[in-house]
């Protein structure tokens, strides 16, 4: 008896290793291309090109956020901003490192990828029961003004977080109507603008995404990145030397608390601040559909949400992109990834096991990089 349970103890403690996804501990393990059965010429071809063609943002962030958005009426830096580093990112073959290049353990800024992340903790607050269903509507949560007057009542959690709300107010002094305006009219224009019904209109808009994370607070009713800390990026075993940000003036009174709501992108300063490794980590766990070794820390069923497309726009889901309509031509529709300004990406293929971070990658070369590795591993 004592001889068949230990055949059964080793036979099972095999099958984890032959069958068993791997999940790296502190120190990641690497393998070789030809190891995880990978084209290695294709793969060091996608790494040239990854690392070889910078994007062309000021290496000052704040020079590069000035000249990006400085037409915008009234604008404003209200956050923290750093200088970056150069290309640098990782290709995870199976859950194991088969590439990188640059400073992967450089802390960056990493722009618009933040809206994943903030997208992240609204699925975990459904997840929870603290929001019982996206379709619910957001003043129902949030009755402090933010969205009073017949328009804001009709903003949903999905309208939120498929950017289709057209919220109208302004956040922490900045003016909805003043991000991105259009190129034709003047401010008058814009202020007296048409509103689109909720669902209907997709506008990137940071002010609305930044209103989108002021209404989670209100639900969480903890600071954000302690959630994010605490819920993901403890148990995935990131590092300590990532932050999230929100503006000088963002602080808040929550239950008689001083707390800062966090922006969803760089796009005023702030936002998350993080390294390559802790990037590929979270991606990891969406492509492992958010399980993490024996936990599920989000629900898989909100992994499969934040891939659809949304009604507004087919190839936009919750806070995260999708290459349904093939915008990156010969590569799989079924990849999605979160994306942000100056070349950032965290790519995720669930067909190959394969995920991509890349930083400063000049965007017109993203699709090339992926097209390579998927050949890499037919």
């Amino acid at each position: 008896m004592k001889i068949l349970f230990t055949l059964t103890c080793v036979l099972f403690f095999w099958s984890n290793i032959v069958f068993g996804q791997y999940y790296p501990s502190q120190d990641w393990e690497r393998k070789s291309a030809t190891a995880l059965k990978m084209n290695p010429v294709l793969l060091d071809s996608a790494v040239t090109i990854a690392s070889g063609n910078e994007n062309s943002v000021n290496r000052d962030l704040r020079i590069a956020i000035l000249e990006a958005f400085s037409r915008e009426p009234n604008f404003e830096i209200l956050g923290e901003t750093k200088q970056r580093g150069g290309p640098a990112g990782l290709v995870i073959k199976d859950g194991y490192i088969v590439a990188e290049w640059g400073e992967v353990d450089r802390v960056d800024m990493t722009f618009s990828v933040a809206k994943s992340y903030l997208s992240t903790v609204a699925g975990l607050a459904l997840d929870r029961k603290l929001i019982h269903s996206i379709n619910d509507k957001t003043h129902k949560y949030v009755w402090d003004g933010t969205f009073d007057g017949e328009h804001n009542q009709k903003i949903t959690w999905d309208h939120l977080l498929t950017q289709s709300s057209d919220w109208s107010g302004q956040q922490f002094g900045l003016d909805d109507w003043a991000d991105r305006p259009p190129r034709e009219g003047t401010i008058d224009d814009w202020r007296a603008r048409q509103l689109y019904e909720p669902g209907t209109h997709y506008k990137y808009n940071d002010v609305r995404v930044n209103v989108l994370a002021y209404a989670l607070l209100q639900v969480w009713r903890k600071p954000l990145p302690q959630v994010l800390k605490e819920e993901i990026m403890d148990p995935i075993g990131a590092s300590t030397t990532w932050r999230w940000l929100g503006y000088h003036n963002s602080y808040v009174n929550v239950d008689g608390l001083q707390m800062q709501s966090v922006s969803g992108g760089g796009h005023f300063g702030g936002g998350i601040f993080i390294n390559s490794l802790d990037h590929a980590r979270f991606g990891l766990l969406f492509l492992r559909n958010g399980k993490w070794k024996d936990k599920q820390l989000i629900s898989e069923n909100w992994v499969k949400s934040v891939q659809e497309s949304s009604q507004a726009k087919s190839d936009y889901g919750y806070l995260w992109w999708n290459n349904s309509q093939e915008a990156w031509e010969g590569v799989s529709e079924e990849v999605y990834f979160a994306a942000g300004f100056g070349g950032n990406y965290i790519i995720i293929d669930e067909e190959n096991d394969l995920l991509v971070v890349t930083r400063w990658i000049d965007n017109s070369k993203i699709d090339d990089v992926m097209r390579l590795l998927q050949k890499a591993v037919e």
